[in-house]
């Protein structure tokens, strides 16, 4: 055989090797992925083969090992196996016709009920919400639960770190869980697991990548939650990390920027069920199942308590359970919805409702920042807006130096969410994200107060300055957003 004919031969079983290896991943891709993820997927392979390929085998898996889905799936039954009847704790006469559904839905996905009996505060000062959790761990006498996806020991959280310190002194149990990967990309690592050695407090770090002690899982699965919870009776929770609001990033220092977030203060039985979520991702990280709070004794109600169903969601579930509650209550409204997320890349289905929405005459707005910390998630964000400003969507761009960074939506006039998951496919699939479901009309009020100061100190975006934006940034949007479905 000829040395011409030797490159021919192999030349043509590269190529079939590479048809069929297209072929192969198309078949198993499909399977476990939505059509446009698995297009991205096979594209991305087939055009660089090697590099799709260890890509996909590092970045593919869309769940957690079996290992730690089963053991989400012990705490949901130990979820349901408590006190019954707390679910009867709640105003299901006063609700919306369609919210009975989405409860139902959300105890079927998420094992947790909606409860009556709550009393919450919005926080929306930075310092202050931090204040307020070091204030609350002050007055605990039995334990304190702490999870943050990014914890880390500055002189903006110092006063929380002294407060959990005092409460260890005083003898009262301080567990604590932070995501793993953050403890490496922000400073003060040594320092902050130091604080926790030092005072007492036992800490784990959440989806630890530790491959050779048989601790792996996709890098990019991430455990997103924010809570606090003390003695069972108060807690907080919603978007806020526990680190300086300038994330304590060089660029962000020099150009100014901070966050804005928005965190709840809760009391009632709610408070319960938060803990739960956090005694599930303790038992993941320790295998130590802990006692759960027994049922609160509701003595009587007053006009500022209202009903509130906790929703844990992310990739220790079978179901995307905060995708569809979003999609669900969208769908569901009928007057107005306002959006608050500082990465907004929602899959089609959600898209497809906020544009229904609109189209059905209700009142969608969406506040999103004006400047962005992520450059894909924020050009693939800006690729919706003229779609959303065509269907009459109004957005409001909150400007800068600050970054919005708040997550919540309201809808009508007496529900609203809150919590840790943006409305983007990242917070849909691949983050463990709490959220926060609430029938509550002073609460709402409350809400809406809050979005009233975000439309005062936002842009609004008009459709005719938007088409006449520079031809590369359109191209960097296009771009963007064919990323986001490689998830």
């Amino acid at each position: 055989m000829t040395g011409f004919e030797t490159a021919s031969l192999i030349t043509i079983l590269v190529f079939a090797a590479h048809i069929i290896i297209g072929f192969i991943a198309a078949i198993y891709i499909s399977s476990t992925r939505t059509p446009s993820a698995a297009i991205a997927w096979v594209l991305v392979i087939i055009f660089l083969p090697l590099v799709g390929g260890i890509w996909y085998l590092l970045m593919g898996a869309g769940r957690l090992p079996k290992r730690r889905r089963e053991k989400q799936l012990e705490v949901n039954q130990a979820y349901l196996a408590r006190t019954e009847g707390v679910d009867q704790l709640s105003h299901r006469d006063e609700w919306p016709a369609w919210l009975g559904s989405a409860v139902h839905m959300n105890v079927e996905l998420g094992a947790l009920p909606m409860v009556g009996g709550t009393r919450a505060a919005l926080l929306s000062s930075y310092e202050g919400s931090i204040q307020a959790m070091a204030d609350e761990i002050d007055t605990a006498t039995d334990y304190v639960h702490v999870e943050f996806f990014i914890l880390v020991k500055d002189p903006t959280t110092q006063v929380f770190f002294d407060a959990l310190a005092r409460a260890c002194a005083r003898g009262v149990t301080v567990r604590v869980l932070s995501d793993h990967l953050p403890t490496f990309m922000y400073p003060n690592r040594t320092a902050t697991l130091r604080a926790f050695v030092d005072m007492g407090a036992e800490y784990h770090a959440m989806l630890p990548l530790r491959p050779f002690k048989g601790q792996w899982q996709r890098p990019d699965l991430r455990n997103h939650r924010k809570l606090v919870v003390v003695d069972g009776r108060a807690a907080f929770m919603g978007s806020q990390n526990m680190i300086d609001s300038s994330y304590l990033k060089p660029k962000n220092v020099k150009k100014g920027l901070h966050w804005h977030e928005l965190m709840t203060r809760l009391e009632g039985p709610v408070v319960r069920e938060l803990n739960a979520v956090f005694i599930a991702d303790w038992f993941s990280e320790t295998d130590v199942m802990l006692p759960f709070d027994p049922a609160p004794i509701i003595v009587g109600e007053s006009a500022d308590e209202f009903d509130a169903q906790i929703v844990p969601s992310g990739p220790s579930y079978e179901n995307d359970n905060n995708l569809k509650l979003f999609m669900y209550l969208i769908n569901s409204a009928q007057r107005r919805v306002s959006i608050t997320s500082p990465y907004f890349v929602p899959d089609e289905a959600t898209l497809m409702a906020i544009l229904a929405a609109a189209a059905r005459g209700v009142d969608v707005e969406l506040f999103v920042s004006k400047i962005g910390d992520q450059y894909l998630v924020y050009h693939a964000q800006r690729s919706y807006y003229e779609k959303l400003l065509r269907a009459g969507v109004k957005i409001f761009l909150y400007r800068a130096p600050t970054i919005l960074h708040s997550k919540h939506f309201s809808i009508d006039d007496d529900v609203a969410v809150i919590g840790s998951s943006n409305m983007d496919i990242r917070s849909f699939s691949l983050d463990m994200e709490v959220s926060l479901l609430v029938h509550g009309k002073s609460f709402v009020d409350d809400m809406r107060a809050v979005e009233d100061d975000y439309r005062s100190a936002s842009e609004e975006l008009t459709l005719e300055e938007w088409v006449k934006r520079p031809y590369l940034g359109k191209v960097n949007d296009s771009l963007a957003r064919l990323t986001a479905s490689l998830q």
